[in-house]
């Protein structure tokens, strides 16, 4: 068997799938821009995130779509759990914008197909970066970007891949011919300084920000959802709450973060 090239090592590194924490190191380090060696720091936790419901989910539920299912809710599991609500490490995506334009990352951000979704399903970029899609499934995908020319359909083999340089702003969407589950979308920002996952409990964390004014705002399903946040960092840490769902208040609007804006 080859030996391994140095590019193939460093996206098993950055695999979001296999290594969930280390890749939300690198995704916030590798889309900095510039990289800075002794920036703040933004943190917080999002709240709702139970109430943004999969539109993958949704879909399957109409029976013209004949995804059928046998399966039927245990007794034993509470109501509230049985939505099924998004999964936040790979499909809620935090990008903190600049008040100015940025350049795209000199690497090129991996983006994985198996188990018949994407690792990550969301991500926003600025406009010039490269997407790397890697299959990780043992048969081949065929993805297309939905109504554009510049990402056509075509047959990536089993542990092949392809890329796609992101164009100018918007929102684009990632599909598969052979596989209707598998659903990703692009968000283009010229100002996207750096992005972050949270963890399922919503905790997120974004280092090495140099200092300046940024807005976060949270996107799932490409879609922007809740109220962004406007903050002045000036080499310190910001803490954040961030409902991403209407009726969800935030606990620290009370004026206890320092550098916040409305």
């Amino acid at each position: 068997m080859p030996e391994r090239s140095p590019s193939k090592a460093f996206w098993s590194a950055i695999s979001v799938q296999r290594h969930p924490l280390r890749a939300l190191a690198a995704l916030c380090l590798g889309l900095s821009v510039p990289a800075v060696a002794f920036g703040g720091q933004v943190k917080g936790k999002l709240l709702g995130i139970e109430k943004l419901l999969n539109p993958v989910w949704h879909e399957a539920k109409d029976v013209g779509s004949h995804r059928f299912s046998w399966r039927e809710p245990s007794p034993t599991v509470r109501a509230e759990f049985r939505n099924l609500y998004a999964y936040a490490p790979k499909e809620v995506c935090l990008a903190a914008l600049a008040s100015s334009a940025q350049q795209p990352p000199a690497l090129p951000l991996l983006i994985t197909v198996g188990g018949g979704r994407t690792t990550p399903v969301t991500v926003v970029v600025a406009p010039g970066t490269r997407l790397h899609f890697e299959n990780r499934d043992p048969f081949a995908h065929k993805l297309y970007g939905v109504g554009q020319t510049t990402f056509p359909p075509g047959e990536t083999a089993a542990l092949g891949a392809r890329d796609w340089t992101a164009p100018g702003p918007g929102r684009y969407e990632i599909r598969d011919e052979l596989s209707p589950s598998v659903r990703s979308w692009v968000v283009v920002e010229p100002n996207v300084a750096a992005i972050a996952y949270p963890t399922v409990q919503g905790i997120f964390l974004i280092p090495q920000l140099s200092p300046g004014e940024y807005t976060l705002k949270v996107f799932f399903a490409g879609n922007p959802v809740g109220t962004p946040k406007t903050f002045t960092l000036a080499g310190a840490v910001v803490d954040l709450a961030l409902p991403v769902a209407e009726g969800v208040s935030s606990k620290l609007d009370a004026g206890a973060v320092a550098g916040e804006r409305d």
